[in-house]
């Protein structure tokens, strides 16, 4: 009798826990932002292995470099990641994000319908509920001038885009490599990165109309106003052991969202890639 009743008791703790922890997974959305500098490499450098050493609900990689057909992410999917959206560039080997979830999103969304864009694999929209997660990948510049006007064009097309979504969907977060960084405290050298691009007063002044007018804010920022740290560092003179990096890795959310903001950092320690992944969660 007394074995019985224990069995009862254990079995009702466990439906609370679980209970418990619904009710967490529906409170709050944990999210990661990670350029992985191609998701082949970084899955040999163990990138699987760390995901399963965190907590996360939906991960947003760029730079995958990959078609989906070309990568096996059956340990991720063991790991409870089994919704898995993919949009790759034309270009073999080239660009790429994706979106890996544990919760089912309501919409998925390739593109941003404009198609010198699109063919390059720069943006996937996932919906769930009432947020909406972008994961993009801006163009650089640093490979000279056609690129970087390639990349003003995207700026420009992006912010009429945004402009118009935020019609239908109110409550975005727009999270990925920007490839800019905002001000002096975002960069280890700002005197002598004025005319580098990813730098440049022009760039700098998208972000500033993005995060002052286009109702944006900066979510990382939000919480560590002064905090200097960088997300991305040159493979170059051991830039990342020497901590002379940019932040160029953002989340940002709309203005809606901002009451909603639990938690964010730059989690510095992930060494899967030149870049580490950007941490948000927020509540649903």
């Amino acid at each position: 009798m007394l074995r019985q009743s224990i069995l009862v008791i254990i079995y009702i703790l466990s439906l609370l826990l679980n209970l418990y922890n619904s009710n967490i997974m529906r409170q709050s959305l944990k999210i990661i932002s990670y350029n992985v500098n191609g998701i082949r490499a970084a899955i040999k450098k163990d990138w699987v292995g760390w995901i399963e050493q965190n907590d996360f609900d939906v991960i947003g990689v760029q730079e995958t470099k990959a078609q989906e057909s070309q990568v096996n992410l059956d340990a991720l999917k063991a790991l409870g990641y089994e919704h898995l959206h993919w949009h790759s560039a034309e270009k073999k080997g080239y660009s790429g994000v994706a979106i890996f979830s544990r919760v089912a999103p309501d919409k998925v969304v390739l593109g941003m319908g404009i198609d010198r864009f699109d063919q390059e694999g720069r943006v996937i929209r996932a919906d769930f509920g009432d947020l909406t997660i972008l994961n993009c990948y801006f163009p650089s510049g640093t490979s000279g001038d056609v690129r970087q006007e390639v990349k003003y064009d995207f700026l420009d097309s992006f912010y009429t885009w945004i402009e118009a979504l935020k019609q239908e969907r109110p409550n975005l977060i727009i999270q990925g490599d920007y490839n800019i960084a905002h001000t002096e405290m975002d960069i280890h050298n700002p005197k002598s990165n004025k005319k580098t691009s990813g730098f440049l007063p022009e760039e700098r002044a998208w972000m500033s109309k993005w995060f002052e007018k286009a109702g944006f804010v900066d979510s990382y920022r939000h919480q560590h106003p002064s905090e200097e740290k960088y997300s991305w560092w040159s493979y170059r003179a051991a830039a990342r052991a020497r901590n002379k990096g940019w932040r160029i890795d953002y989340q940002a959310v709309s203005n809606p969202l901002e009451s909603r903001i639990i938690d964010t950092e730059i989690l510095n320690d992930a060494v899967h890639s030149d870049h580490c992944p950007c941490y948000l969660e927020i509540k649903r």
